[in-house]
């Protein structure tokens, strides 16, 4: 049986690890909401390898179950994904500007669903569905008008974005868990299970 000290000092380091990944990706996201240019960039550039080798893996996966009614059908989608990937390495501010005009038709449809969807069935979440209709059309206009000198901010403003959410989500999550895991061990120890440990001193 593993000892409950040990279990306990190692979950406490694997929280504070946890937190540590949160500040940094917090720190990262703030600094890309400064430099919206350049965290589009680099979102970009790693779209584009993780496009090349998901598509180097998939490659690979195919040529391994070679012999299968799967095998023209993997190598095809790994053949897309490394010329997507090489692509969007080669031309990353192209993709950036494809990426955002798509970003901004897919606001602008959502938000006139949600319209009209609002309009026509006035359910109980009437009022919230309408505001996120307004919301989606009002941001999808203001980054189609202002295309493509919008793609220089609007990619690297929602990876920034992730970055921050997930860093702060990550801090909440280590934080959280060290203290559970300090008030867990405080109740293991003697002291705190109420044990009388004189009779073992004597």
């Amino acid at each position: 049986m593993a000892d409950p000290v040990k279990e306990g000092r190692r979950l406490h380091r694997s929280f504070g690890g946890l937190a540590l990944l949160g500040i940094l990706l917090v720190v990262a996201g703030l600094v890309g909401l400064v430099y919206t240019g350049v965290a589009t960039l680099t979102s970009m550039i790693l779209f584009g390898w993780l496009l090349l080798i998901g598509g180097l893996v998939g490659l690979v996966h195919a040529v391994q179950s070679r012999g299968t009614s799967y095998f023209w059908l993997g190598v095809v989608v790994a053949a897309l994904n490394i010329a997507a990937g090489v692509v969007v390495i080669r031309h990353p501010h192209g993709t950036a500007e494809a990426l955002t005009m798509f970003a901004a038709l897919l606001f602008l449809t959502g938000g006139v669903f949600r319209l009209v969807g609002s309009v026509v069935v006035r359910g109980p979440q009437f009022g919230w569905t309408l505001l996120q209709g307004a919301f989606g059309l009002l941001l999808g206009l203001l980054v189609l008008f202002d295309w493509p000198h919008s793609s220089l901010y609007v990619l690297g403003c929602f990876f920034s974005l992730a970055l921050l959410f997930d860093g702060l989500g990550l801090i909440a999550v280590g934080v959280g868990g060290r203290r559970i895991v300090s008030l867990v061990s405080e109740q293991m120890t003697p002291e705190g299970t109420g044990l009388d440990t004189r009779t073992e001193e004597e």
